[in-house]
């Protein structure tokens, strides 16, 4: 790229990093680019890192030496999580949301872009220093949460399935036990999609009693992998022992769902307490 004005500098700079979180970028790199000094280059990022820190956007780090450069971690600072939190929780507990047996419809909630990238961004701020080498979910509809939380790690996600997939080629299966069905079912994961020894965080959108959670905790082991931990959406009032066993974590508790009354009750869950935002503030 030939040499450009500094604002403009700033602008591409601004958004080389923010395509490429979680990815160390040497300095040499912008050097070249902008055909700058690396001297305007190392002031330039100290411009970026802290309109970063002030508009909550992430942590923006110099690291020294031969093998260093600049790493763009995103997060969100407490006080946007907690708005966000107060605004979705007064949404889910509207009454029309009330579906037949007692469940909740939070699909339009899980397809707006909006409300994905902020929990993909909370969810990565909880676990930006846990080296989390990929995000797992189960089919359906854990998938757009698992895919906005490996956005902002910049690590690949895996899909756990119910039943084989011939494009899968070899899988390896474990049984658990279904909070919906009150039955044993089967949960399987292709053996190309898990190294061993990867550190793994699971998500999900609902948790009913935890059951598929702690099968997916199972599944991990069977890869030789690291379970670091869960966070849901939102969870049952039933899975409370689940949560502190399985180092669970979830943005919503639903106490009670009464389709006659046609009252929700939601508390926040324990994203807050569970989430260190001392690195971003």
């Amino acid at each position: 790229m030939s040499k450009i004005r500094r604002s403009e500098r700033l602008i591409d700079m601004t958004f080389y990093l923010l395509e490429r979180p979680n990815t160390l970028i040497s300095l040499s790199n912008f050097v070249e680019r902008y055909d700058s000094a690396k001297s305007s280059i190392s002031e330039d990022i100290g411009i970026i890192r802290r309109t970063f820190m002030m508009r909550g956007i992430g942590m923006l780090e110099t690291l020294p030496g031969a093998g260093g450069g600049v790493l763009y971690t995103p997060g969100i600072s407490k006080d946007e999580s907690q708005k966000f939190l107060n605004d979705i929780k007064n949404e889910i507990a509207q009454i029309d949301r009330i579906l037949p047996g007692g469940y909740l419809y939070l699909s339009d909630l899980l397809t707006n872009p909006e409300i994905l990238k902020t929990i993909g961004r909370m969810i990565a701020t909880q676990y930006a220093d846990s080296s989390i080498d990929v995000v797992m979910t189960v089919a359906t509809k854990g998938i757009p949460i698992a895919q906005s939380v490996a956005n902002y790690l910049n690590v690949p996600f895996v899909i756990v399935r119910r039943d084989s997939k011939i494009t899968e080629g070899s899988t390896i299966s474990v049984n658990y036990a279904s909070e919906s069905s009150d039955r044993i079912q089967k949960m399987e994961l292709s053996k190309r999609s898990l190294k061993a020894g990867s550190n793994v965080l699971v998500v999900d959108d609902f948790m009913k009693g935890g059951g598929t959670i702690i099968g997916m905790k199972s599944l991990i082991e069977e890869f030789d992998a690291n379970y670091i931990g869960a966070t849901v959406f939102v969870e049952n009032s039933t899975t409370s022992n689940n949560v502190s066993e399985n180092s669970i974590t979830s943005m919503f508790k639903v106490n009670e769902i009464d389709p006659n009354k046609k009252s929700v009750s939601i508390d926040e869950g324990n994203f807050i307490e569970n989430t260190n935002f001392n690195y971003f503030e």
